[in-house]
């Protein structure tokens, strides 16, 4: 069973409780979360919930995959599914999907094991082919470090390069931002 409109609701509001300024930016979410029975079905419009893993490695160097229906190199993410017990869960599923790393080789941040370093909200177009209409996207950013040496598999099927960049250089602003705000002496 995917994760409840409850516990989705109850992350949103942790995340909130830190970032108490982005209330409106999750509008949509709480709209959905009130009128669907499951806010993360892909066919619920006009938003669903979908779920990311942010990874930084040793060195804070953010992986960033190479998605090949934007075109855009971003976190590992994507739609949640049926058997994912949690959000973060889901987060980590999809990171071994598209890049081939396993939960153990990777752990929240402190503070981070249950709250989403950041939720964004952004349109996704219409896809007349796939019989979807312009919607949006709540994705909740899940941060976690690479704590086992691991090679990036990709999924050829939906990405086709990766790299690791430093946190300044991460592809998502937000995500940058709120980086910024966990500095750690190691960071360049």
């Amino acid at each position: 069973m995917p994760p409840s409109p409850d516990h989705i609701r109850a992350t949103a509001q942790a995340y909130l409780s830190r970032h108490p300024g982005e209330q409106s930016l999750l509008d949509s979410l709480f709209t959905a979360l009130d009128d669907m029975q499951d806010p993360t079905h892909r066919r619920n419009f006009p938003a669903h919930v979908t779920c990311s893993a942010i990874v930084l490695d040793a060195t804070d160097r953010v992986l960033h995959i190479h998605h090949n229906a934007t075109g855009k190199y971003l976190a590992p993410g994507g739609h949640v599914e049926k058997d994912d017990q949690d959000l973060v869960h889901a987060a980590l599923r999809e990171l071994r999907e598209e890049a081939g790393i396993p939960h153990d080789a990777v752990t929240p941040l402190p503070g981070f094991e249950a709250v989403p370093l950041d939720i964004d909200v952004h349109g996704i177009d219409a896809n007349p082919a796939k019989g979807e209409p312009a919607h949006q996207h709540v994705d909740f950013r899940f941060v976690f470090r690479l704590t086992a040496p691991h090679a990036v598999t990709l999924q050829t099927e939906e990405v086709s390069g990766y790299d690791w960049r430093s946190f300044q250089e991460t592809a998502a602003p937000t995500v940058r931002a709120k980086l910024a705000l966990l500095a750690r002496p190691a960071r360049s």
